[in-house]
């Protein structure tokens, strides 16, 4: 993940990065998926193809997790090593360097057990060569010697599971994505979900809180499993603190009005966003580093932090020329007189259709 993407997410309340350190993070990730909440199809394909690998005593086919940041890809990487019974080694592509680093892993994982790798995109060329024949015939190619006497000489590895996840699956190369047999494209989750979610962590952690509160946090977790326990987390420090302990509406109110959210899960810093595309830009279309710049942003926290939930919401919208704000966003912003009028031939098209 890019430095500035990572810096964001650590930063914000509604950050989605994960901490290792964070103990009460890993006390709420389920560890089996009938814990697992939402994803309903996922869950429903992943234990067929897992009961089938099991009962085969075959190791599970190579599988690609994608979607957002904090939608539950390592936690469902977790869970298939569980639910295989297997251990599991956990990596993202930024700290494999050479070969080597690949290599040593590879060559002392066992059979049949899951191999991580978070951010696969940012893999390099070079230890994607070595994993194709590595996920395809379990060897790895190793160059012994140097200059006219090298040579190359296969190494046969214990057949394991490759578990790839990435936010971004168009910069994964086709090589590397046609050799997973399992594709999971991991969605926003509803707000129906996300209250099933609160509920859960609630429990876990001792957390009193009322079914208003519960929907009026679910509405404001930006689709976001992640969002949604840091805030539960959040509201209860609001909570001991200013009330008598327990999360309530009013609690929920005081609290995203502190912390600058509101009830659709923006935070300033997105409510920015589409305010400068329609006052400085005339509401689009406007490209996307002039954007960042405008607003104070890198690219890539823009790309991998705002625009997914924005475009959810129907905020904001990409086109050829750029990004574009919609309806919604004025009335949001209450700008409906700096809406664009649409010219009587445009009028006559939106009439028609």
């Amino acid at each position: 993940m890019d430095d500035n993407v990572e810096f964001l997410q650590n930063n914000s309340i509604v950050s989605t990065s994960f901490q290792e350190q964070d103990a009460q993070e890993n006390i709420l990730r389920p560890k089996y998926l009938k814990d697992f909440q939402g994803q309903a199809k996922i869950k429903e394909n992943l234990s067929v193809f897992i009961k089938a690998a099991r009962d085969r005593g075959e190791a599970l086919d190579h599988v690609f997790l994608i979607g957002p940041p904090g939608l539950g890809k390592t936690t469902l990487a977790s869970i298939v090593a569980n639910e295989m019974g297997s251990e599991i080694r956990m990596t993202s592509a930024p700290a494999l360097d050479k070969p080597k680093d690949l290599a040593g892993i590879l060559t002392n994982v066992s059979e049949n057990s899951v191999f991580f790798i978070d951010e696969i995109h940012r893999l390099k060329p070079a230890l994607e060569e070595m994993l194709y024949i590595a996920m395809e015939d379990f060897e790895i190619d190793w160059v012994i010697g140097q200059g006219p006497s090298a040579r190359t000489m296969r190494i046969p590895i214990p057949h394991f599971t490759l578990i790839g996840a990435t936010t971004k699956a168009g910069m994964v190369s086709s090589p590397l994505q046609t050799r997973f047999g399992i594709n999971c494209r991991i969605e926003f989750y509803t707000e129906e979900e996300l209250s099933a979610i609160i509920r859960r962590s609630a429990s876990l952690i001792d957390i009193k809180i009322e079914d208003e509160a519960v929907k009026l946090l679910a509405r404001c977790s930006r689709g976001t499993p992640r969002i949604a326990n840091r805030l539960l987390r959040r509201f209860r420090d609001f909570a001991e603190v200013t009330g008598n302990g327990v999360i309530d509406a009013d609690v929920v109110h005081r609290s995203i009005a502190n912390l600058g959210i509101d009830l659709n899960g923006l935070e300033d810093q997105d409510r920015n966003i589409l305010r400068t595309i329609i006052e400085f830009y005339g509401g689009g279309p406007v490209g996307a580093e002039t954007l960042s710049i405008s607003v104070g942003e890198a690219i890539e926290s823009l790309e991998d932090f705002y625009e997914p939930y924005l475009i959810q919401k129907g905020y904001l919208k990409r086109t050829p020329r750029g990004r574009m704000v919609t309806s919604k966003a004025y009335e949001l912003l209450h700008l409906e007189d700096k809406m664009p009028k649409l010219s009587n031939q445009e009028e006559t098209l939106f009439t028609l259709f």
